[in-house]
C-alpha cells in the first residue's frame, strides 16, 4: 500500500476532490482526519470510507483564524501526528472586480490564501516530529494562467503557487516537501460556480462549450483525476519532488 501507516489530513474533505482523496488515501493504507464545515457530509464520508476509524471527522470553519489553526492541531492530536496535509479548501469568489463586494472578496482571499498560510504554520511542527512530510495545496490552472471570468480567484490561486514554492525552500531542510495541484475545470459541486455564475442555463452551456473546446483531451476533469495526483504527491513515490505546481487539466495550459 502506497500510504501504509501514514497519518493524513485533508481539508474540504467531504465533497468533490477532497472526498475522492479521502477514499484513495484510506484505500492505500492511511488514516485520515477529514476536515470540513459540513457535519452531515462528514458523517456520510465516515460511513462510506472509514467506519472502523480510518476516517476521523473534524468539523471546522476555515474562514476563521481559530478554525484554520485548531483544525490542524486537533487532527494531529486525534491521529497521533501528521505526515501528509492536503490543504484543499477554497471557493470561487466574486466574478468581477467591478462593484466588488468586499465581504465576498475577503472571504475568498481568506479561504483560498490565508487558511493555506495558517495551516502551514501549524502543521510544520507536527511534520518535524515525524522527520518530514508532504504538504499539498490545491491551486488551479487559474493560478498558472489568468482567468478572464474569475480574476479574484486567479489572484488567490497565483498566491497559493507562490506560497508553495517559497515554503518548499523554507521547509526543505526539515524533510517537508511542498507541492501544488493545479486542476483545470473539474466536474464537482463547484463547477457551476465557475462556469455559470449568473445561474442562467444558457450561460452555463455556452461557457462550458467554450472551455471544453480549449481542452486538448476533450473532456473536463473528474474528482478522481485530482485525487490520484494528490495520492502520488502524498506518497514516497514523489520523494524527490518539491516546489512543483502540477497542472491536471487535460492539456489546457499547453497553449
Amino acid at each position: 500500500m502506497r500510504l501504509q501507516n501514514k497519518l493524513a489530513v485533508i481539508t474540504a474533505a467531504a465533497s468533490g476532490m477532497g472526498r475522492s482523496g479521502v477514499e484513495h488515501f484510506v484505500r492505500e493504507g492511511a488514516r485520515v482526519a477529514a476536515v470540513d464545515i459540513n457535519r452531515d457530509a462528514l458523517d456520510s464520508l465516515v460511513a462510506d470510507f472509514g467506519p472502523n476509524g480510518e476516517v476521523i471527522p473534524l468539523q471546522a470553519d476555515l474562514s476563521t483564524e481559530a478554525g484554520a489553526k485548531d483544525s490542524i492541531n486537533r487532527a494531529a492530536e486525534a491521529l497521533g501526528g501528521v505526515d501528509i496535509l492536503w490543504a484543499h479548501a477554497g471557493i470561487p469568489g466574486p466574478g468581477s472586480v467591478e462593484n466588488l463586494d468586499m465581504n465576498e472578496y475577503q472571504l475568498a482571499m481568506t479561504l483560498n490564501v490565508t487558511s493555506a498560510v495558517l495551516a502551514a504554520g501549524e502543521v510544520a511542527k507536527h511534520m518535524r516530529q515525524r522527520d518530514g512530510g508532504s504538504l499539498i495545496y490545491t491551486s488551479s490552472v487559474s493560478g498558472l494562467v489568468g482567468s478572464m471570468m474569475s480574476p479574484v480567484y486567479s489572484t488567490a490561486k497565483f498566491a497559493v503557487v507562490g506560497l508553495a514554492k517559497s515554503l518548499a525552500l523554507t521547509f526543505a531542510a526539515d524533510g517537508i516537501r511542498v507541492n501544488v495541484l493545479c486542476p483545470g475545470l473539474t466536474e464537482t459541486p463547484m463547477f457551476k460556480g465557475f462556469v455559470g455564475r449568473s445561474g442562467d442555463p444558457a450561460e452555463l452551456a455556452a461557457n462550458s462549450a467554450k472551455y471544453l473546446a480549449a481542452i486538448p483531451l476533450g473532456r473536463f476533469g473528474h474528482a478522481d483525476d485530482i485525487a490520484q495526483a494528490a495520492l502520488w504527491l502524498a506518497s514516497d513515490e514523489s520523494k524527490y519532488v518539491t516546489g512543483v505546481a502540477l497542472p491536471i487539466d487535460g492539456g489546457y495550459t499547453c497553449r
